[in-house]
């Protein structure tokens, strides 16, 4: 039997998913989360073989439970749901450890071949999602994308906000002054953005916020040199 826990902030989308489990064989839903953090302290409880978590819900989304899924139960396998199949969500999803991507709006059908194919140790990209990753394989780029969404997941959103002016080069003084805080305030954000990410230097720093999607291309000044990369 595949223990499955949901987590959707709709009842009725909870109640649908429910309804199509229910119709395959060795599918059982052990519990339902309206939130993140609910989805968190559930799957502690029931010790779920997967967690369909969806990306956007309140108090904590989807891509923030992976996370801590993954660090407080790793055994434990991630499948998530959107109606968004853009490509942030995607990098941000598999960079986050999800082992599937669905889209509410997909065949039913999909729902539970991707349940069943995450169960037995495999990945499962809804066919909408796999043709966009298929398409970007050829390239750098959404692989750094993929690495750089995941990073920057472990910031506050002020600290993300810090970044991606760090990002569009702007100075602590400027930075500053666009957030109406004192310089020392930057400051300590910025020196918990490279201790928290790991980095050397502001250039480093600058370049993560790019990949990341924080910064615009037109707006980074590290972009003619990264097209070049």
């Amino acid at each position: 039997m595949i223990r499955v826990l949901l987590a959707d902030d709709e009842a009725m989308i909870r109640a649908g998913i429910r309804a199509i489990l229910a119709t395959a064989d060795g599918i059982e839903v052990v519990a339902e989360a309206a939130d993140g953090h609910q989805a968190v302290d559930l799957a502690l409880g029931h010790r779920p073989d997967i967690c369909l978590l969806d990306i956007r819900m309140p108090r904590l989304d989807g891509l923030q439970a992976a996370a801590e899924l993954r660090r407080v139960l790793p055994e434990v396998a991630v499948v998530m749901l959107t109606t968004f199949s853009e490509d942030e969500y995607i990098a941000s999803a598999l960079g986050s450890g999800a082992a599937g991507f669905l889209l509410k709006s997909g065949d039913p059908r999909e729902l539970i071949a991707g349940v069943q194919a995450v169960a037995e140790g495999g990945a499962y990209l809804s066919p909408t999602v796999a043709r966009r990753v298929i398409t970007r394989l050829g390239t750098r780029r959404f692989g750094r994308q993929a690495v750089a969404h995941a990073h920057v997941q472990e910031l506050t959103a002020r600290e993300r906000e810090v970044l991606a002016l760090v990002g569009a080069g702007l100075s602590n003084a400027e930075i500053a002054r666009r957030l109406h805080v004192v310089e020392g305030t930057v400051k300590g954000y910025v020196s918990q953005i490279l201790a928290r990410l790991d980095l050397r230097n502001r250039v480093q720093a600058a370049i993560l916020a790019y990949e990341a999607g924080l910064v615009p291309e037109e707006e980074s000044p590290l972009s003619s040199e990264h097209r070049r990369s």
